[in-house]
């Protein structure tokens, strides 16, 4: 999917007044397109799964702003049995934490420090993979929405729910 000028002006947008939202405003202290966790003391991690209460809620309201606004428009390609997607995809931990990862690089690679190279190495070492794994037929959306037409949640059991039972 190509976007014309129009249309990024209008991602970029969307996904601004949703930053603007979840910050607080657009006097809020969080800046547009930064971590939201940005600031922690040195040492603690700003990985999703990591952080739990109002700091998770936080970051994944940020998170589900770039995924709902940049990254399926651009990215998200058709849904098929071979391409699975789950419109619930937050109450999947796998996917939370691999979409997680992949934001954490995108804003990583596209700041002006990583270079006129870092969008380029940014699908290359992040999006392709972490897209592969999670809509391959075997991902974690493996029991979700094949078919555009009929979306489907369930979640999987995992090994750990087995050692539960």
């Amino acid at each position: 999917m190509r976007l014309d000028d129009d249309e990024l002006a209008d991602v970029r947008s969307a996904l601004q007044r949703k930053i603007e939202r979840v910050s607080g405003g657009a006097d809020g202290a969080v800046p547009a397109l930064e971590p939201l966790v940005e600031g922690e003391e040195e040492g603690e991690s700003f990985f999703i799964l990591a952080l739990g209460g109002e700091e998770y809620a936080r970051e994944l309201e940020g998170l589900t702003a770039w995924v709902e606004y940049l990254l399926l428009p651009v990215y998200g390609r058709e849904i098929s049995a071979a391409r699975p997607w789950c419109p619930d995809w937050r109450e999947h931990p796998e996917a939370v934490a691999r979409l997680h990862g992949l934001w954490l690089a995108w804003q990583s690679l596209t700041d002006v420090e990583a270079g006129l190279t870092g969008p380029a190495v940014w699908h290359r070492d992040h999006l392709d993979h972490v897209m592969a794994q999670l809509r391959s037929s075997d991902g974690p959306f493996a029991a979700c929405t094949t078919n555009a037409a009929r979306p489907a949640h369930r979640l999987l059991p995992s090994p750990a729910d087995l050692a539960d039972a």
